[in-house]
């Protein structure tokens, strides 16, 4: 299983052929090699994970791709035909097996109102939370895709998430808000964490893969 990094919070998970497409959002470019998709993954509503651009464009290119969202993603897309899904739910499509985790958006701050979000786990071996710190108890992640830079995001909080998964592998996501400087930063941290657990760190810029 082969998984690419895409600007901000974009993943590509190709295998046997399939693709998987997870958050194609606001500050990504427009994506293409399309035409082996079997399913879009949105794990919360916000604009950075999601845009009508984007799915529009990708439906283009792949139609009657289905979707896959928490129940708040369903009421922010109604204008799509998205499949609900929650914590505790699995899904396969092609040669993906999906399992769902989480629930709820990290709280940006208490005057703003909470949403869903859904993370998810893609063959039982890699591991993005979306826009939370939601760890996936009882599973060894093989690959940990973790948010680094975010409103909602303190490194502390990051780096402690990633403790407690204990990937072998992992890099950081969630990043276009961050200058050069702080996404050094905060990869150095997140770098600590997952050695603690024995684990190494992949500095991947868009476009760039790792391999499981």
């Amino acid at each position: 299983m082969r998984v690419t990094k895409h600007e901000h919070a974009t993943l590509r998970i190709e295998q046997e052929g399939k693709t998987l497409i997870i958050d194609p959002g606001s500050f990504t470019l427009p994506l293409d090699g399309l035409n082996s998709l079997v399913a879009i993954v949105l794990t919360h509503e916000h604009p950075d994970h999601w845009t009508p651009e984007q799915l529009d464009r990708i439906l283009k290119a792949a139609p009657k791709t289905p979707i896959y969202g928490p129940a708040g993603v369903a009421a922010a897309a109604a204008d799509y035909d998205v499949t609900i899904v929650a914590p505790g739910d699995t899904v396969t499509v092609g040669p993906f097996t999906l399992e769902f985790f989480g629930g709820e958006h990290a709280v940006i701050h208490s005057s703003i109102p909470g949403i869903d979000n859904v993370g998810v786990l893609v063959n039982d071996e890699f591991y993005y939370p979306g826009d939370s710190y939601a760890v996936p108890k009882g599973k060894h992640v093989v690959l940990l895709a973790a948010p680094v830079g975010a409103p909602w995001l303190k490194i502390g909080e990051a780096m402690d998430f990633v403790l407690d998964v204990a990937p072998r592998q992992a890099f950081g996501t969630h990043d276009m808000t961050l200058s050069r400087a702080g996404l050094t930063m905060g990869r150095a941290r997140l770098k600590w964490a997952t050695e603690q657990g024995g684990g190494e760190f992949l500095e991947l810029e868009p476009g760039e893969s790792a391999d499981i």
